[in-house]
């Protein structure tokens, strides 16, 4: 068994070949802020900065939660907060037109494994 630390890890180098593969440019990668840290900070294709939490499990056994619901409002919450600190102190990243946004991958470690986006959570 995988632990969680290396099932994290792996969630996220497939999220962001994941957001590769959809025209993102990945930027920056567990960027520790006061208050928290930022899995992933990406440009999307559209220009907007976008802000990962990434959320991963093993398995989807049954009676377990997906990953996406281990996302609560209170870490969205403090995701809001550590994402407006990176945004102030990396202006040149935000294009006023596009502004910045936060988005949660889910990555279930099947064969082959599942993802899924959820934009502007």
């Amino acid at each position: 068994m995988q632990s969680n630390e290396s099932v994290g890890e792996i969630g996220e180098d497939l999220a962001v070949s994941f957001l590769k593969k959809n025209g993102h440019v990945v930027l920056d990668r567990n960027k520790r802020m006061p208050g928290g840290e930022i899995d992933i900070v990406a440009r999307a294709p559209t220009g907007e900065l976008v802000f990962v939490e990434v959320k991963t499990l093993a398995d989807e056994s049954a009676g377990r939660l997906s990953p996406e619901d281990e996302v609560s409002s209170a870490k969205l919450t403090k995701m809001r907060r550590v994402a407006g600190l990176y945004a102030n102190a990396n202006s040149k990243l935000v294009r006023e037109d596009r502004g910045w946004r936060i988005d949660v991958i889910a990555v279930v470690l099947t064969d082959p494994p599942k993802i899924r986006h959820y934009e502007n959570v």
